[in-house]
């Protein structure tokens, strides 16, 4: 584990009275790097050449076989700031969005996290990667305001809040972010998305890599939590929007299936009625061709969390199954230890 710890600058110093300095909270960036992400060195830079940079940064690069949720944890476990800010090691902020962070906690002390979004200029090109980090990019700035889930892309939390909620879940592979805001939010805490909060995606997407994450990565996770908190969220992505997009884009693809055209037509219609805002954003930063490309990617994509659903059901009562197997010998061991 690497812990580099970066004061503030000299400029923002200078911009901070005394007293200032001393009744500002802390922050603290904790950075998962355990895949050695060639991505790292642009993450930190940006931290340090921010408006108001962290007080430190912790970038957790061991052990190598843990998990987000892991090394997330163990990164807290360095930090001494008030607030922890997480980042994946892919994003570089905007020079201020640390500003922002810092404001959104100043400004509100019942304010418990906020969270930001991918800016509109992601830095791979190429269809998938533009389709995949503008959609998250639209989908965050659609939906400002009170939140029941968390982000770390770029995401900030008080330390006090994160400790009392146990921290994240490490026996959850993905989405354990979303399960801290869940967590989060069941325990009262106030959680804030704010989109004026940016920082640039490096990441490459290809098609494959964006199917397998819909499903693997995202879909399937995100049923088992919702299902293992009893959730009915329609928070970002689970919103009706996106729930009548997935629709139509199963329509659609039967319809092609079948061989009925004016439906495949009606259903694309409606796909894209429902997500013009979207399509328009693609038009103006990639052109048409990438459009219409971006158009079929988001049937896939709709496709993908669809497929999702009955899989991560299946996992959910798998995993009821062996809770309760594991309950009943619990039971029975204890009964045998008192004969």
């Amino acid at each position: 584990m690497l812990h580099h710890v970066q004061g503030l600058s000299e400029a923002a110093s200078e911009a901070v009275s005394d007293s200032e300095l001393d009744a500002r909270a802390t922050v603290s960036v904790i950075v998962p790097a355990t895949d050695a992400p060639e991505t790292l060195l642009r993450c930190c830079d940006a931290l340090i050449a921010s408006d108001d940079p962290p007080d430190e940064i912790v970038v957790v690069d061991s052990p190598g076989d843990a998990n987000a949720a892991t090394a997330r944890n163990l990164g807290v476990e360095r930090a001494t700031g008030d607030i922890l800010l997480f980042i994946d090691a892919d994003v570089e902020v905007r020079p201020d969005a640390m500003s922002r962070i810092r404001a959104a906690f100043a400004d509100d002390s019942s304010l418990s996290a906020v969270f930001g979004s991918y800016d509109d200029t992601p830095a791979a090109r190429g269809v998938a990667s533009s389709f995949r980090n503008l959609l998250h990019h639209h989908m965050h700035q659609s939906a400002r305001g009170a939140a029941s889930t968390f982000w770390t892309g770029l995401g900030a939390v008080r330390m006090d809040a994160f400790c009392k909620v146990g921290g994240f879940d490490e026996e959850i592979e993905f989405m354990e972010d979303v399960d801290l805001g869940m967590r989060l939010h069941m325990a009262g805490e106030s959680i804030w998305l704010d989109p004026e909060i940016q920082g640039t995606h490096l990441k490459r997407w290809t098609t494959w890599s964006m199917v397998r994450t819909d499903v693997i990565g995202r879909g399937v996770p995100w049923i088992r939590i919702l299902l293992r908190h009893r959730s009915t969220t329609t928070a970002l992505n689970l919103g009706w929007r996106h729930r009548l997009s997935a629709l139509a884009a199963v329509t659609f693809t039967l319809a092609l299936a079948l061989l009925l055209p004016l439906v495949a037509a009606a259903a694309l219609m409606l796909l894209v009625g429902l997500n013009w805002r979207f399509y328009l954003l693609l038009l103006r930063r990639r052109g048409p061709l990438e459009t219409l490309a971006g158009v079929m990617l988001h049937v896939l994509h709709h496709l993908a969390s669809v497929i999702s659903i009955p899989i991560g059901i299946a996992f959910h009562l798998r995993d009821r199954r062996r809770a309760r197997r594991a309950a009943r010998a619990e039971t029975e061991n204890a009964v045998a230890s008192l004969v």
